[in-house]
């Protein structure tokens, strides 16, 4: 037996309970994400409930159903660079078009 065959025998993964916990969790969140767009909050805080809530939803997704979470850590850190190009591929392309398109409404 070769030791990747070995290797890829003890590779843990998650039981089908944790799997539905973490799934009820984002029903959960979802329902709560739902349940505030009926509320008549400001919208910067609405934007910031609404921002912290899905980091949280894509956080367990990435960690349990794409399984991250039982990798070994130098693939989860070799996330962080892509992350980074996105937001700033955020900051400099998107963010500055939409600033205009919002000062060209009317007041």
């Amino acid at each position: 037996m070769s030791a990747h065959g070995a290797a890829a025998e003890t590779h843990q993964v998650g039981t089908t309970k944790l799997f539905t916990q973490v799934w009820f969790w984002l029903l959960a969140l979802t329902a709560i994400e739902v349940f505030l767009a009926y509320l008549r909050l400001n919208p910067a805080l609405m934007l910031t409930i609404l921002v912290g809530l899905s980091l949280i939803k894509s956080a367990l997704i990435i960690s349990y159903f794409m399984h991250l979470r039982f990798e070994h850590l130098g693939l989860f850190l070799l996330l962080i660079p892509a992350m980074v190009f996105c937001i700033c591929m955020m900051l400099i392309m998107f963010f500055p078009d939409s600033i205009r398109i919002l000062n060209l409404r009317p007041h």
